[in-house]
């Protein structure tokens, strides 16, 4: 089924996020990190949803405002169609309930002073699913299961440091799946495996988006993985969405030079050569800006090699490529024709299209 026939499970509409600080400023006034900047996206059951950047792009901001960690600035968060805004103590409970987050770090997600038992025992008593101490027992040793963390018997008194980094990160999704999740948010949940196993639990989230129909949302920096993993995938570069589409859309023909930035810095044989001749990687200039003072309009100009006057005036509108694929950038669509390159021809797309 298409995803866009049915109702997304949770989606934002231009979302913003700011963080006051607390510093003193010697020029006065106050002044907040802006980490998150007109933010949208949607979560469909039984698809993943990939949202990859930089360190400190924004990423992760994303997942802990989705899991109510944090307040929106702006914007609007919307739950089977329902706005959430600023939900009661009853309706935030159901809500927490129905999206889980899995997060990065296996090693810092279980309380070392706890069991196995104790960590899959307490979703199930907070919320009610076991009535009884034998119910309780039955349902942990199902999620082990569920997880593969097999003989369950053997896994179910265990302590944090008696498993491996993959086992852990097992534990922890199965504390997810405990409550009945309809949504997952997995903050960069192979980052800190080894590579040997980071395939065994992605396969695993694959295995359970069919089965159990969950809307995944999968924050990574490896395009590799959200190639492998994700139906669609979202660019983001200083806390804007610079692109996004179905993944193998964006990442064969990728239109943002951002988009072509990450890839030119990923491992791939058969993109480094083109009729024969090795292809010169698409430079960036200067670094990652502050977000406490970001760049005006589109935040990538300070760095884009096709940097225009009007890239810093206003962030662009969308330009659609068909199927899904889009991507805010002046190179492209009708407003491309209202900008003057700085120094270069009108043609920059086709030079772009050139070196793919």
């Amino acid at each position: 089924m298409n995803a866009m026939s049915q109702q997304a499970i949770l989606e934002i509409m231009n979302l913003q996020k700011e963080f006051p600080l607390r510093q003193w400023n010697p020029f006065g006034g106050k002044q907040a990190v802006h980490a998150l900047e007109r933010a949208s996206l949607a979560l469909y059951p039984g698809r993943v949803t990939a949202l990859v950047g930089e360190s400190g792009s924004g990423k992760s901001t994303i997942a802990r405002l989705l899991a109510r960690l944090y307040d929106p600035t702006g914007g609007e968060i919307r739950f089977h169609g329902k706005p959430l805004g600023k939900a009661n103590a009853a309706t935030l409970t159901t809500y927490r309930r129905s999206v889980q987050m899995v997060f990065q770090d296996p090693f810092a997600s279980l309380n070392p002073v706890h069991n196995v038992r104790y960590h899959l025992s307490r979703p199930l008593r907070i919320y009610g699913f076991a009535k009884n101490a034998e119910e309780e027992t039955e349902q942990i040793l199902a999620l082990l299961r569920r997880v593969s963390l097999t003989p369950a018997e053997q896994f179910i008194e265990k302590y944090p440091h008696q498993l491996s980094g993959g086992q852990r990160q097992r534990v922890a999704i199965a504390r997810a799946l405990a409550v009945r999740p309809e949504v997952i948010l997995a903050d960069e949940p192979v980052s800190m495996l080894d590579v040997s196993i980071r395939l065994d639990i992605l396969n695993l989230l694959a295995q359970l988006k069919e089965e159990e129909r969950i809307a995944i949302l999968f924050i990574t920096h490896d395009l590799a993985s959200a190639r492998y993993f994700a139906d669609e995938t979202l660019v983001l570069y200083a806390g804007q969405m610079v692109e996004g589409g179905p993944s193998e859309q964006v990442i064969q023909q990728a239109k943002h030079p951002y988009t072509q930035l990450l890839l030119s810095a990923t491992p791939a044989p058969e993109r480094m050569r083109l009729k024969g001749q090795r292809r010169t990687p698409l430079e960036a200039r200067g670094e990652v800006p502050s977000l406490i003072q970001p760049p005006t309009g589109c935040r990538f100009h300070t760095r884009c090699p096709h940097a225009m006057p009007v890239c810093k005036e206003r962030f662009p509108e969308r330009t659609e490529f068909g199927h899904g694929h889009w991507t805010s950038c002046f190179l492209y669509g009708a407003q491309k024709h209202d900008t003057t390159p700085m120094g270069r021809s009108r043609s920059l797309s086709n030079e772009i299209a050139s070196k793919e």
